[in-house]
């Protein structure tokens, strides 16, 4: 799925019952949330936009950590340990206010989402798309 499909999806309401939707778009509303405030120089709005992503992955580390995630193991466990980056990404931002850190994060985010996003399309809808290399969100 393409950048701008994404974001299409970013401004389509959420559906109701379906989780990874509603994962895949959270993320991305981080990332483009990050995006804009590190493009417009705003360190406050900088700083929440990281703090909610923050908050994001964490509601993320608690429902994979759930005896009852349905999430298969091996996924679970590249995604406690992406989550984990996150964490020191996000710690290292906040005590240095060094902005190159957060390029990791956005691209974690976007890559995440589109992945959640896929999943649940029909091979019919993913066939003939590679990756992006649009630079949007």
């Amino acid at each position: 799925m393409s950048n701008k499909t994404l974001l299409k999806h970013y401004d389509a309401p959420i559906e109701a019952g379906n989780p990874q939707r509603t994962e895949a778009w959270a993320l991305l509303q981080a990332a483009v949330r990050i995006k804009t405030a590190q493009t417009s120089g705003d360190a406050d709005a900088l700083r929440a936009a990281v703090r909610l992503n923050w908050r994001l992955w964490t509601i993320l580390q608690a429902d994979l950590l759930e005896p009852t995630s349905p999430v298969p193991t091996e996924i679970r466990a590249n995604m406690l340990s992406l989550a984990a980056f996150v964490d020191k990404q996000t710690v290292r931002f906040l005590s240095e206010g060094e902005t190159s850190l957060l390029d990791s994060l956005i691209s974690i985010n976007r890559e995440i989402s589109r992945g959640l996003s896929s999943a649940d399309e029909s091979p019919a809808e993913t066939q003939g798309q590679g990756p992006s290399t649009s630079s949007e969100a």
